[in-house]
């Protein structure tokens, strides 16, 4: 008989993480820890009344309201040691939640306040990944985590930030990302960093179809040349019902399925930020059943007040999920993580599909 699906059996399966900012996961206490050490005010004292506050602020039903809540995380990772301990636990704590091979993304221009350099910022977290991997080990835990570094749509340092993963791409840089307010900010106005990417061979994603609709998609496949689309769930704009039940793909649609376009889907940051109605309305139901390559991911822990796991026993509740399902859209985001074939390969063959056997057995 199969293992019946639970919180804690659903932390045991092995997960794949695409979509998971550091800011956004970094534990309440630590937060509150390092405000002590920096005078950063907060608006909680305690490490139990922040997490609240913070997933309060985050169901506002706005993006821009939701990215607010970051002023209080990313002012308390500053200097070299607090960047070091942030990612280092951020390792550990995936590990303890199942998560075998996680990107996590962040922007080091946000971190240069205290005065350090954007390779600096860099360096100490990959450290800090490299730390808590380590520590993950230690206690009977399997974890590989591929650092994403992200530009900010707003600003105009993204060339430098892409130039920093093609100089750090063999030192666990994994690929880039632009994050931040969509509206306004299309992805074009960085196609010089696109480019650059595309001719040094590396892999990047971009934020779209979160905040903004199906231009801010195209541009970014048609223009930019994305590998993985950040959230996408506007994508169902273009798929109308038909009669009978049928649905209809648009053309864009019918381009994203037909060419395997990874989907970063983050259900209950979704529904925060107004993207979904609820987890059972989020379009990754439906993008299930139209075989998209969908992909299930936490975006911001903290914030949301998720895991891997949680975000997993969600889509279980809502839509009436197996262990089939959960190892579809592990294997989904395994095959679109930015590390090289045969590595994936044996993840795959060595992790995740025997790990999901056991529990259908």
């Amino acid at each position: 008989m199969p293992t019946p699906l639970t919180p804690e059996t659903i932390r045991q399966a092995p997960k794949v993480l695409l979509h998971d900012h550091l800011d956004g996961g970094v534990r309440a206490e630590t937060v509150v820890e390092l405000a002590a050490q920096t005078g950063h005010q907060l608006p909680a004292a305690d490490a139990a009344s922040l997490a609240q506050w913070f997933r309060e602020s985050a169901y506002s039903g706005s993006l821009e309201r939701y990215l607010e809540t970051f002023v209080h995380t990313v002012g308390v990772m500053q200097t070299r040691e607090a960047l070091v301990r942030v990612a280092a636990e951020c390792a550990e704590d995936l590990a303890a939640d199942g998560v075998v091979y996680a990107e996590v993304r962040f922007a080091p221009e946000l971190h240069v306040d205290g005065g350090l350099l954007l390779n600096e910022v860099v360096e100490a977290v990959l450290e800090g990944f490299e730390t808590g991997a380590r520590s993950a080990a230690e206690n009977g835990y399997r974890i590989r985590v591929g650092t994403l570094l992200t530009a900010m749509r707003h600003a105009a340092r993204s060339r430098e930030i892409a130039e920093l993963v093609v100089r750090y791409r063999d030192d666990g840089v994994v690929g880039f990302d632009i994050a931040g307010a969509e509206a306004g900010f299309p992805p074009t106005r960085h196609l010089d960093a696109f480019e650059y990417l595309r001719r040094e061979n590396a892999h990047f994603t971009i934020h779209a179809g979160e905040g903004f609709g199906l231009p801010s998609i195209w541009e970014a496949l048609a223009w930019c040349g994305t590998d993985r689309l950040g959230h996408g769930v506007r994508i169902t704009d273009d798929i109308s019902s038909e009669e009978h039940g049928s649905v209809r793909l648009g053309r864009l649609a019918q381009y994203v399925r037909d060419r395997r376009i990874p989907l970063e889907m983050c259900p209950s940051s979704n529904v925060q930020t107004g993207a979904a109605v609820s987890i059972a309305e989020h379009p990754i139901g439906l993008l299930r059943q139209l075989s998209f390559r969908v992909t299930v991911n936490t975006d911001n822990r903290l914030m949301s007040g998720v895991s891997m796991s949680s975000e997993m026993g969600a889509l279980v509740d809502a839509f009436g999920y197996g262990w089939d399902d959960l190892q579809w859209l592990t294997l989904n985001a395994m095959k679109s993580a930015f590390i090289a074939f045969d590595e994936r390969l044996e993840l795959i063959n060595t992790v995740i599909k025997p790990g999901y056997a056991s529990l259908k057995a």
